[in-house]
């Protein structure tokens, strides 16, 4: 999962977008990239690392330019070098810069089709496969300023061939911003805009938050399928760009990805988590009417409305059991099992009080590889705890994610092939319940009823793009389970090594 933003306006937005970038830190903290325009060139610096520590002052002063894009990235396709680092880059035609949210289900055959078209592709993201679709597409027309209507044709010949889950938003030097989203709306976008003494500026980003933050009105979601082209001057041009478009988004980002203070296809993430948590705790106490439960405890932060609202519907205390070092990442989005182990403890910290002779609730928004669960499990026993029962937020997750997030390997998913039971057994629960899917998608569409289906392959194994077979998921697995990581972390550590040494 990543961020993106991109703003034309007039005056600097190296900071804007800076700002953007940091409130959608929870998105990626592998890589963070700004491309801004001065003139008829790109100023671009883009790093490993968090936003922070990526943009020094030196590099936000070459960032020059009324127009730009921003991206955090965790990576999914690709590895975690600095050559996949967002935003990518082409010359021709034009010269466009390109960063994106999602995943590709048919990088294969993209990459065979570039190949013919002499595109050379330099990395193994699929991010910058897709710039070079839209270059490609773009370099048809023979005019060195395309209008608008020729802009999305070409975004519509990029829908006919690209295939999966994708936001994007791209510069093209003398022309304009161009955001597009997919025809499905899997991965989120939102278009804004700011009044100025100057004129009109617009901004498009992942999430609402990072237009509050840079100041910008929402004015809505792009629509599935839909291109947004803003020119120079200002100018907002829009056109639906694909055909059957269907508005099938994401049900993950209202889980976990998202922050609760955005917006995103209607719908408010903390209202949709309340939700979740009226949902559970009416099957809680449904379910265990008998229940023994003295406490309920989240697992900070994004259960933390859920559970408050399930203490409520148990009338039961809620506590803050856990503290939380805001200054490790997000344990679900590092790579590697190994560093996902070691990153819990150092995360959080139990309040001994909370726990010792108490039968404990502890929520949480979903349970993916189960080794969290169990980790935090035993620092509830260490802490005194007399039982433990869990509950999860979102239903049992069975299924490889491939529009873009890191869940692709069955085998690394505690829920596959097992019952409720059996994990419980696993993570060493005295309890265990999961939210039902047909509750967690009332909860999400309760304040937006116009959105009939989410994406929710994770639990139910039915992708979307119906381009998913076993034969994908096989190649899935092999590229990226936490075998494959470590293995390209490996190869990764000896380059910067040689690099280190050629440049001492």
């Amino acid at each position: 999962m990543c961020g993106i933003v991109g703003i034309v306006g007039h005056s600097p937005v190296n900071q804007l977008i800076y700002d953007a970038l940091t409130v959608l830190q929870h998105r990626g903290q592998d890589a963070a990239g700004i491309v801004t325009v001065d003139g008829q060139a790109f100023r671009l610096r883009k790093a490993n690392g968090l936003v922070k520590d990526v943009f020094e002052i030196k590099h936000m002063h070459r960032l020059q330019g009324n127009s730009g894009i921003g991206h955090v990235r965790y990576p999914t396709a690709g590895g975690s070098s600095s050559s996949e680092a967002q935003p990518f880059y082409v010359n021709s035609p034009f010269g466009i810069s390109l960063a994106h949210n999602g995943n590709l289900t048919n990088y294969e055959e993209l990459i065979a089709l570039m190949a013919n078209m002499r595109r050379h592709i330099n990395t193994s993201s699929d991010s910058e496969l897709m710039l070079n679709v839209l270059a490609h597409e773009l370099q048809q027309f023979d005019t060195l300023k395309p209008t608008p209507s020729q802009i999305f044709t070409a975004v519509g010949r990029l829908h006919q061939q690209v295939r999966g889950a994708y936001a994007a938003v791209a510069m093209v030097i003398g022309i304009g911003m161009v955001a597009f989203r997919d025809p499905f709306g899997i991965r989120p976008l939102v278009l804004g805009r700011k009044h100025t003494v100057a004129g009109m500026e617009y901004m498009v980003a992942s999430e609402s938050v990072a237009l509050d933050a840079s100041g910008f009105e929402t004015l809505r979601d792009v629509a599935p399928g839909e291109a947004v082209f803003v020119d120079f001057e200002g100018n907002l041009h829009t056109q639906q760009c694909a055909h059957n478009a269907q508005h099938v988004p994401c049900i993950f980002e209202y889980v976990y990805f998202a922050r609760p203070d955005s917006t995103l296809d209607g719908i408010s993430v903390y209202g949709s988590r309340v939700n979740m948590g009226v949902k559970l705790g009416a099957k809680i106490k449904r379910e265990w009417e008998e229940h023994d439960i003295d406490v309920v405890i989240p697992i900070p932060e994004t259960s933390c409305d859920i559970a408050l609202q399930i203490a409520n519907e148990l009338a039961l205390p809620y506590r803050q059991g856990f503290v939380k070092n805001r200054y490790i990442g997000r344990t679900f989005i590092m790579p590697g099992q190994t560093q996902r182990k070691k990153s819990v403890r150092r995360k959080l910290n139990a309040i001994g009080v909370e726990f010792k002779g108490k039968n404990v609730l502890l929520v949480d928004d979903s349970i993916v590889r189960g080794t969290t669960s169990e980790q935090i499990i035993e620092m509830a026993r260490e802490a005194g705890a007399n039982k433990v029962y869990f509950a999860s937020a979102a239903p049992e997750i069975r299924f490889p994610n491939v529009y873009g997030i890191d869940m692709p390997s069955p085998d690394e998913l505690i829920a596959h092939g097992r019952e409720v039971d059996e994990i419980r057994r696993h993570i060493g629960a005295d309890g265990l319940i999961f939210q039902d899917i047909a509750d967690l998608e009332a909860a999400v569409a309760e304040a937006n009823p116009t959105i009939e289906h989410f994406e929710t392959s994770v639990f139910t194994g039915n992708y979307v793009t119906k381009d998913v077979d076993q034969a994908y998921l096989d190649r899935l697995n092999a590229s990226r389970n936490d075998g494959a990581k470590t293995a390209r972390a490996g190869e990764q550590g000896t380059n910067l090594e040689i690099h280190n040494v050629c440049h001492s």
